[in-house]
Formats: C-alpha cells, structure tokens, sequence
C-alpha cells in the first residue's frame, strides 16, 4: 500500500494511492487518524479497513493534488554517512567500522515536490539521494534478525547537505538541518511490497543523470542500522532513518559541482516512487513569530 499526506482547503488528509488517483481515507473509513503517526501506531487495526477501501473508486486524481512530506514533523531523522563504498572512495574517508550516524532535526522535513531553500549563508549545497526508513513500532536493543518487524515502510529521500557548515565542526547537524533539507516521499510504500536491499536508485539535477546505484550496495543494511540505533535508543513511530548515498555528489567532483538557485533535483528508488525540488534563494531575513 502508498499511503500519502496531501493538501485539501480544510486542510491535510490522508489518502492511498490506487492506480493513477488517490482514494480519501478519512471519508471511507471512519475513524482513520488525520496524521500519518497515529496512523502507523494503529496500523495493525487499521489496515483491513483501508485495504477495502481501496477497492472504490478514488476521490482525487494523483497528478492535481499538492503531496506534503508524507511524516509532516517527525520524532526525530536519523541519517547514516559513508554508507556506500563508491562514496566513501569519492569523498576520500576511511571505510568506517562503526555507523556513521547524525541527527537532522524535524524542521528539516519537506515535502517531495516542495522548494528547497539555497542558504544565504552558504554557496555549497549538495543532494544525497537516499532511502527512507520510516519506523513502525515503539523499540529498543532489536536484534537484527527481527529489525524488519519494526519497519512500517520506505520512501525516497534526499538528504541536502550545506557543505562548508557540514565541515566546520566534526558534528555534521548544523550543516545537515538546514530548513526544507530534508524532503521525501513522494508516499510511503508499505514494507510488505518492498525488498529494500534490491533497489536502483538514482539522483537527476536538470534532467542529467548524477548518481545510480543500488541498494545492494550498502556498507550497513536496512536491519543494521536498526540494531546499531536501537541499542542507545528508543525508536518511536514515524522516526526516519535516512540510509546513505551513494557516489556522485557535487562534492565528489573535481572540481565540486554544488546546486544552485533554478536547478531541479529528481531523486528516483525503483519501486518507491521519485520525488523532485526547486532549489530557490532564501532571503535571509529575520524572522520572530
């Protein structure tokens, strides 16, 4: 199943996708949540219900409703570095014995066909096409072996870098949580329709292929790095774990080719969907709400 977070004049609502259009679960099914977490914590209950429901006809055609980012403020996002060897080569790092986690906080989090905002402060904003991991149940110390129980679904992600910020400090938040950086989507496939170790994944920016790659390639899969996660803390519904990039950033090339205002990045995961964002300048101005 695709599950979607999309924009109606009263407001967000939930929806599955069903061929080209999307039917509205909180009108064929009554007593589904309004946000996609109470959703996920539900699921279990859930599920039977909305996959009926799906059997109808859809209310709204996919192509002429505004996704938003399917998690509109997660728990928390969780990222892996250097988790494909391609890139760890690229960037000149030592393979790492160890996952190479980071936190991108929650503002962050942007919708799969919303701008990304190019800083004022910097000139070196990267993408990362990644897989998204979206956690379904509350968890701690999961060995391996039962990670996937754990797992409610999967999207495509890009995980902006602010490359000067990212190197001034050994800890990479800052420089990885700039606002809007971390958009996804464009739904999130449910688990029991993905093999997430078996994907061709790929980044475009104005139509030119960057990155391809797959999944396979991973240093530390999809279960490792819930093992490695969950032994220092408690995974909750609707957490992201972004899963890495493979080689053919912008700052892998010699020299760096970094995104500016006007371009278009495209990240594409066979089987999950593509998601796709103008870089547009922010102004930088104050703001105090």
């Amino acid at each position: 199943m695709k599950i979607v977070t999309y924009a109606t004049a009263a407001g967000t609502r939930l929806g599955a996708v069903a061929g080209e259009g999307v039917v509205d679960l909180t009108r064929h099914v009554p007593g589904t949540p309004g946000d996609m977490i109470s959703l996920i914590r539900q699921w279990s209950a859930a599920k039977p219900r909305l996959t009926q429901a799906l059997g109808g006809r859809a209310d709204q055609v996919l192509s002429t409703i505004r996704l938003r980012a399917p998690i509109m403020r997660p728990g928390k996002i969780l990222a892996i570095g250097l988790n494909y060897l391609d890139h760890i080569e690229e960037t000149g790092a030592q393979r790492p014995t160890w996952p190479t986690f980071f936190a991108k906080m929650p503002t962050a989090a942007n919708g799969p066909f919303d701008p990304i905002e190019y800083p004022a402060v910097s000139k070196e904003l990267d993408y990362e096409a990644e897989l998204v991991v979206v956690i379904g149940r509350r968890c701690r110390n999961v060995p391996r072996a039962r990670a996937g129980e754990v797992i409610f679904g999967y999207c495509a992600g890009n995980d902006v870098s602010v490359r000067d910020w990212q190197k001034r400090t050994p800890q990479w938040t800052i420089g990885k949580s700039f606002d809007t950086h971390a958009p996804f989507g464009p739904w999130i496939t449910t688990a029991d329709e993905v093999d997430p170790h078996a994907l061709g994944i790929r980044s475009l920016v104005n139509g030119e292929v960057r990155q391809s790659s797959n999944t396979s390639q991973m240093l530390f899969d999809c279960e490792a790095q819930i093992e490695h996660l969950s032994q220092a803390m408690t995974l909750e519904p609707g957490d992201l774990i972004f899963t890495g990039t493979p080689a053919g950033v912008g700052m892998g090339r010699h020299p760096p080719l970094y995104l500016k205002p006007g371009d278009v990045v495209r990240v594409e995961i066979d089987g999950l969907g593509a998601i796709e964002n103008r870089v547009e300048q922010a102004s930088g101005a104050p703001r105090i709400e």
